[in-house]
């Protein structure tokens, strides 16, 4: 199992507020940090669950 670093919830939050033009003040980004690490340790288990590297991806739907 690969283990993955804690991503930098700051950074990324000020990455999106410059690139969709959405100032956050501190309470609602530190807010914004705490829901985003709940997220990401409810993911962990699955995204540790290893794959099959014979496992066909999802199709596209093409109408």
């Amino acid at each position: 199992m690969q283990h993955q670093a804690e991503p930098d919830w700051a950074d990324y939050l000020l990455q999106m507020e410059r690139a969709l033009g959405v100032p956050l003040d501190d309470a609602r980004r530190a807010e914004l940090r705490v829901q985003f690490a709940r997220i990401a340790a409810m993911a962990a288990p699955l995204m540790a669950c290893p794959l099959d590297e014979r496992l066909e991806v999802a199709g596209v739907f093409h109408p």
